[in-house]
């Protein structure tokens, strides 16, 4: 059997694979493979895009020889396909759709490169072809030492913020992996939003993208990783993608975009669902803008990560559920001096502003206005996740709140923002709003 690492080098496409199929009446046919993909051990597919001669073989004797040359040894296989079926939906043919666009935009080709299908074949046997090779490349990262690594530093992590910041901090030291970002999956609105990132001019936490757009959508909604190892102007992120709300009284239109830090020209790209109990509670995504900058082995590493971290989010959930909170420091008195800034607050979306700008909207801008609202009522500054996540004002889904990521959110677009509202960590579970300046709490409901 051909080593696994072998055939999916192979089937990456950067020389292209021949196919040999036959007529029913015996009639030879050579083909270029498109797009090749590996599933395991026994099992490949292969792209359907055109009703061709192959296409026309393969329905009527699906049998099939598959000539392959590693692109760094210069090995050279045949492969000996049996036909199974044909997949027009479902992970591997949203994964194959697109590495299949990835390769289209790089040649020019977006208008005539359209994947029909995934066609499913059965590996019967595997020979080597006799001929020179040569000595494949050491790589320049140990793909295992760098796994190690990363895993080792992770479950030091206090709690969700600090674990991302750790998982990004890694990838970059031990992967060399310059450019990454992880986004939260919001189920509720069929949309993912920016947690972290490193090496982008802004940060862009708390930017989002539909589930199913481009490869990290197409991740999350499929549950596989994606990689494109060329450039695709289709994936690119780089762009301000921009959405409002138009709102009773404004008579135009309310924005509340935030660009994605994505580059605007990307060689490689590679995203990984992050799995939770049920569905993905998120994407770790990474670019380059070389070209082929991802592997096989970048991919299986990261898999291995984003199992991880997937496992330290639900530990994290679990501890501050069932464990003892931590006693709250001191707080502040709630008197903050200078002008007051007016805080506006749109129901529709729980999109909040700060005077003028946007901040935040969603669960977390729901959020956001429940802490100020208690800070102002009340005077308090001193706050739990676990009373967040029991408080019905701030309607966290039933399923999947990931409530600790949207805090992180939060934080971070505060942070940034160098608010005069800001959120300090007093304890495991436990927070303390920061207020510098007196408030002026609008609540902009239609119906008030």
């Amino acid at each position: 059997m051909l080593p696994t690492r072998a055939l999916r080098d192979c089937l990456d496409g950067d020389i292209p694979g021949v196919v040999s199929t036959c007529a029913a009446d015996g009639t030879p046919n050579v083909a270029y493979m498109s797009q090749g993909q590996y599933l395991d051990r026994n099992h490949l597919a292969l792209s359907y895009q055109f009703f061709n001669r192959t296409r026309q073989n393969i329905l009527a004797n699906p049998r099939a020889t598959l000539g392959l040359i590693h692109p760094q040894t210069a090995q050279q296989y045949r492969v000996h396909l049996t036909y199974q079926r044909t997949e027009t939906t479902g992970p591997v043919f949203e994964s194959m759709k697109a590495k299949l666009a990835g390769i289209a935009s790089h040649t020019g080709m977006s208008g005539v490169f359209r994947l029909l299908g995934s066609d499913i074949y059965r590996i019967e046997r595997v020979e080597v072809v006799p001929g020179s090779t040569v000595a494949a490349p050491i790589p320049a990262v140990d793909g295992l030492s760098a796994l190690r690594a990363c895993m080792e530093r992770l479950p030091a992590s206090p709690d969700a913020e600090s674990l991302l910041d750790a998982l990004l901090d890694g990838l970059l030291e031990h992967f060399a992996i310059e450019h990454a970002l992880v986004m939260m999956l919001d189920p509720g609105r069929s949309r993912l939003y920016t947690v972290a990132s490193r090496g982008y001019e802004t940060s862009g936490v708390g930017s989002e993208i539909p589930l199913g757009e481009g490869v990290i959508g197409m991740a999350a909604r499929e549950r596989v990783p994606i990689r494109i190892s060329h450039m695709t102007s289709e994936y690119a992120y780089g762009r301000a993608m921009r959405e409002g709300a138009e709102q009773r009284g404004l008579g135009d239109l309310l924005e509340t975009a935030i660009p994605f830090p994505g580059l605007a020209a990307p060689g490689s790209q590679l995203a990984v669902p992050i799995p939770g109990a049920r569905e993905p509670i998120g994407v770790l995504f990474v670019e380059s803008p070389a070209d082929m900058r991802f592997s096989h082995a970048d991919e299986d590493a990261l898999v291995a990560l984003a199992t991880q971290v997937g496992g330290l989010f639900r530990l994290f959930l679990a501890e501050l559920e069932l464990g003892e909170e931590t006693q709250p420091a001191a707080g502040q008195p709630p008197h903050p001096e200078g002008a007051p800034l007016r805080v506006r607050h749109y129901p529709a979306n729980d999109s909040v502003f700060l005077g003028d700008d946007y901040l935040i909207k969603g669960v977390a801008g729901s959020i956001l206005w429940t802490l100020l609202k208690d800070h102002q009522a009340l005077g308090r500054t001193q706050f739990s996740n676990r009373e967040l996540r029991a408080d019905p004002r701030v309607r966290l889904p039933d399923q999947s709140d990931n409530l600790e990521a949207r805090l992180v959110l939060l934080h971070r677009r505060l942070a940034e923002h160098q608010a005069c509202v800001q959120m300090e960590k007093t304890g495991r579970g436990r927070f303390r709003l920061v207020v510098d300046r007196p408030l002026e709490l609008e609540d902009m409901d239609p119906g008030a």
